[in-house]
Order: structure tokens, then sequence, then C-alpha cells
């Protein structure tokens, strides 16, 4: 089907959640449905109420892999442009969320980012409404298969060419991507990327030089809990909180809430970010085998960004107040050596949900990227 045909916004019905084998940790979850007030029912509500904000031409659909999995997809063009021909003719855009996210937390980018080329922004397998398979416990394998469902994804809605973007996770796998790829990415952003940087050594290590500042190691209470934690799926307390899970979201993060109070003066939001999150784990389970205690990734992008083609064009996005250190892009561009296809920007007043606290800024920023790619 031809976005371009859309009159509006329509959502394809064939929205049966696919049965897929679970490991037991997963399983455990589904014992007592009612304990989690949540369902991909739900969650599709939630959702639909925000995609009704979008203006421009919407096709929302799930894509079919060639290994049955499914990712949710949003298309969108721009029913207004003077001339649709030019606008089919650009690079397309394809937006990649981050941790525990989903397509609908791009609402305040999605219409202006569309405006002169077509924009497509799914679910990462294992995350929001595509489907949930298990995944290895190996790092290595676990990136593996998030980035070929990504390929898949790309083969199968037919793009031969984008200008690719992703937030946090996604930008640690937009790279990954990019790295496997090259020839599909016209352009690499990457916004408040995660995983970038090497965990920090604890102490200095025999034969370093004396000039390299021993690091205070975090108390023995916090080396408990985070070992304690370690132990479990990130969200687990989401849904180990059962009824009480959507509250506790609330409570925990009501910047959610306040990021989006002028399209919703309820918890849309929150009740979004809750029904994304309180499924059975998948995603995050691929995610916990990338990372290392307190959040490090196991393997650092920082000791691959090198085999990114030096011609490739990459920028970094990172958000002022955001508690992900953007040194690390600076790093990047030192590493890639041609400082002139490696940009770092910061926007202010902006945490790590850039696109979601400086939408206007971010929007321009990343039009302005893209046109300099056609």
């Amino acid at each position: 089907m031809d976005p371009t045909a859309s009159t509006g916004p329509m959502l394809n019905d064939c929205e049966t959640e696919l049965e897929t084998k679970r490991s037991w940790s997963s399983s455990l979850w589904s014992w007592w449905p009612s304990w989690r007030p949540t369902s991909m029912s739900l969650l599709k509500t939630a959702e639909s109420k925000i995609l009704t904000c979008i203006q421009n031409d919407l096709w929302a659909r799930f894509v079919t892999l060639p290994n049955q999995d499914r990712i949710w997809t949003l298309s969108l063009t721009n029913k207004l442009a003077p001339k649709p021909a030019d606008q089919a003719s650009k690079t397309p855009l394809v937006m990649v969320h981050g941790f525990g996210g989903g397509v609908g937390l791009w609402i305040r980018n999605l219409d202006a980012l569309s405006r002169s080329r077509t924009v497509h922004a799914f679910d990462l397998l294992g995350f929001g409404r595509s489907s949930r398979p298990p995944f290895p416990s190996d790092a290595a394998k676990a990136e593996e298969q998030f980035v070929d469902s990504i390929e898949q994804w790309r083969q199968s809605v037919g793009v031969e060419n984008m200008i690719l973007l992703g937030h946090s996770l996604g930008g640690y796998l937009a790279t990954s991507y990019a790295i496997q790829h090259p020839s599909r990415v016209a352009h690499l952003i990457l916004v408040d990327p995660w995983g970038f940087p090497e965990r920090p050594q604890s102490q200095t290590q025999e034969g370093q030089s004396e000039e390299v500042v021993k690091r205070v190691r975090p108390p023995r209470w916090v080396r408990a809990i985070a070992s304690i934690v370690s132990l479990f799926n990130p969200l687990a307390v989401v849904r180990a909180a059962g009824p009480w899970g959507p509250g506790l979201v609330n409570r925990f993060r009501p910047d959610f809430k306040r990021k989006f109070e002028d399209l919703f003066d309820d918890d849309t939001m929150t009740q979004y970010i809750y029904h994304c999150n309180a499924q059975s784990p998948s995603g995050e389970v691929g995610f916990r085998a990338m990372s290392e205690t307190l959040g490090w990734a196991k393997r650092p992008m920082l000791q691959r960004v090198h085999l990114l083609p030096s011609s490739m064009p990459v920028t970094m996005v990172y958000g002022a107040l955001s508690w992900v250190d953007s040194s690390s892009g600076d790093r990047a561009a030192e590493i890639r050596g041609n400082k002139a296809h490696t940009k770092v920007r910061l926007i202010d007043d902006a945490s790590h949900n850039v696109y979601a606290d400086q939408p206007d800024e971010f929007n321009k920023m990343v039009e302005n990227i893209c046109k300099s790619v056609d």
C-alpha cells in the first residue's frame, strides 16, 4: 500500500498478539493477568489516543518479517505537500526509539519532520506493540537480533537508503546497524545515545601512570542493591507492582506527563509508558544481556565507532541537562578522525528526552540535517 494514498490516520485492525515461545521468566508474569491491569488492547487504545494528534497522512500497520515476527510501524507523508513526487523522491527519515519507549513518544516530532519527506517510525523488536520473542543472554547475540530485525524491517518496507535517527538504546543499535549496513545509511543521527563510553575503572591498574586518578567506589550498600537488581529485568518492578504499576509510573516519571501536558490534560502519556513496559519482558531481556551493572554497555560503542565509514556523516545530539555525557560524542569525533563528518550538538534546557523537552529546536536541527542530504 502506498502511504501517499492515505487521506488520514488509518490503523490496521489485524492486531491479535502473536503467540511466541517464552522463557520461564517471561511466562512467570502470565500466571496472573489480572494482577497487572494491562494488555496489548489497552496499549493500542492509549497509543491510538496519542496518534489522533497527527495531522499528516499516517499509515500504521504491522510489518511482518521473514521469521514471522511483526514490527509495529508508522509511515507519514505530508498531504499538503505542493509536489508529492518531490517528497517521495527524498531520502526517508527512519526513527528508532530508546529503551522502554515506543512510536508514541515521537508525537511532537512526526508532523514537523514529515513536511518534506517520508518519515518511518517503528517499535523495536521486543518493545511497544512489536512481537516479543525470546532474546539470548549473550550480549553480541542479543545486539545482533535487534540489528537483524531492523535490516529485515528495511527490506520488508522497501527502503533502499535512509537517514537513520536513534535515541538512547536506539542510538546504540542504529550505530551497530550503520557499521554492518553502511550503504543503507545516508546520515546517522544519534540523540543522547546510550552505551558509548567504557565503564570507568574503579582503581588504577598496575603499570599505569601515576597521573591516572583513582576513582571512588560506590558505598557498599549501593553495590549490594545494584547486585540484587541486576538479577532481574530492568522493568520487573513495574510488573511486580501489579495494580499499583500505573501509579508507580506516574510517581517516578511525572516528567512524561509534563512534557506533553499541552497535548493531553490527563495521564495519557504515562498510561502509554506503563502499557509499553508492563507486558511480558522481551526487548528488555535483550537490553539486560547487553548491559552491565548500573547501565554500562558490555560492548561499548566507542570501541567500534572507527568501523563506521569515514565518509558517513554522523551528527550526535545531546541534551545539555542529560545524564548522558556529551564528551562521548567528542571522543567519537576524535576516533573517527574526519571531524568534518562528525558533528556534536547540544540543545539547551533539554534532558535525556531531547525530542520532547525542546521539540521545536530538535525538529529544526533534524530538518536541517535532512536537508543537507537532499
